[in-house]
């Protein structure tokens, strides 16, 4: 798939988040190294804690469907939603807590995960590497020591 196209089903999925507190829309889709997609959404509560993003979502999907050490690619995008449409002109990226998650997915597969960022319009984009956004993260290798 092109990255037109995931753009396009990250769009999508936003549009079927639980985003009544924000209004903020989050959707990601998922690629694996074998060109399996799974597709998520940003999911929050009335007890703000207990939301959960779009990337988190999309990564338990994706750790049921293919493994965490299969994902490839990451893409999502974000913005107002109505009348059937995602909106926004800004670029959305992770989150820092989604940056370690996709970071546990890179550590585990070995290879540095693409993210690609698209506002909620889709016009703009821009494209990442975990370890571009979370440099010097921690991973398993660092709790080696832990006996």
């Amino acid at each position: 798939m092109t990255n037109e196209q995931l753009i396009a089903l990250a769009r999508a999925a936003a549009l079927k988040a639980y985003a009544p507190y924000s209004r903020f829309h989050v959707g990601c889709a998922i690629v694996s190294t074998d060109g399996e997609v799974v597709t998520a959404a940003n999911m929050e509560n009335a007890c703000y804690r207990l939301g959960i993003c779009a990337e988190q979502s999309g990564l338990a999907a994706a750790q049921h469907a293919f493994g965490l050490g299969k994902v490839a690619k990451i893409v999502v995008a974000g913005g107002a939603a109505g009348d059937g449409e995602l909106a926004g002109g800004s670029v959305v990226t992770p989150c820092g807590g989604c940056r370690q998650a996709i970071l546990e997915a890179a550590h585990l597969s070995g290879r540095e995960v693409e993210i690609v960022c698209a506002s909620g319009d889709g016009q703009q984009v821009e494209m990442h590497r975990i370890g571009d956004l979370i440099p010097h993260g921690f991973g398993p290798a660092n709790l080696a020591d832990a006996g």
